[in-house]
């Protein structure tokens, strides 16, 4: 992770905002994420601007974009080979354990579950496949994609620039942030679900 991290920020502006869109393309869509998360590349790309090689909103941007079209490309390789790819990466890089709460979750969730699921990394890595698995519409996970890819690539992207170069800091609040997005949400759905069941309660009565 080191040599990566090191290798991105060395690179020539051009090349490294290429990496920026890159990481994060492949990470949903050949199941990069596994190896190397997509976040680490937009957190980087966040750095280089605030070290004034990039503009910000340029990261943004092409960050959003990679989110978007990776996962979209996730979608469709899962609505064919979805269950082949999965077989063969559970107990590689995954339990089939993991496998099956993702499956569970999308089926529970749906559309809320992918804009959740882009915060966490496995989550991130596994969902796109298994939206395309469970038939899925392509505009409702398309629309969820885009909320969730562009909000991802912005927050990012912008903690990076704030973090300037403490690489290290910046990684650990990263990975803070995602689990207190998805805890938050989570609790936002459940209240959510609580007060519909108060009402219909009430209604009964």
């Amino acid at each position: 992770m080191s040599f990566l991290t090191k290798f991105i920020l060395n690179l020539s502006p051009p090349l490294a905002l290429l990496m920026v869109f890159l990481f994060p393309a492949l990470e949903a869509s050949i199941f990069l994420g596994f190896i190397f998360p997509g976040e680490t590349s937009v957190i980087l790309g966040g750095v280089l601007a605030y070290e004034h090689k990039l503009p910000l909103w340029l990261v943004m941007v092409v960050a959003s974009l990679a989110a978007v079209i990776g996962d979209s490309v996730g979608y469709f390789v899962g609505s064919k080979f979805g269950h082949r790819i999965l077989a063969r990466a559970s107990g590689r890089f995954i339990k089939p354990k993991r496998v099956h709460q993702v499956t569970e979750f999308i089926a529970k969730r749906g559309v809320l579950g992918v804009v959740v699921g882009r915060f966490t990394t496995i989550l991130r890595v596994l969902v796109p496949g298994v939206a395309g698995m469970s038939d899925m519409p392509y505009i409702k996970f398309l629309i969820a994609n885009i909320v969730g890819g562009v909000g991802w690539a912005v927050l990012y992207s912008y903690l990076g620039y704030t973090a300037g170069t403490s690489f290290a800091e910046v990684q650990k609040t990263a990975g803070t942030t995602g689990v207190i997005v998805f805890a938050a949400v989570v609790a936002a759905v459940g209240l959510y679900f609580f007060y519909r069941y108060v009402r219909e309660f009430s209604k009964e009565k």
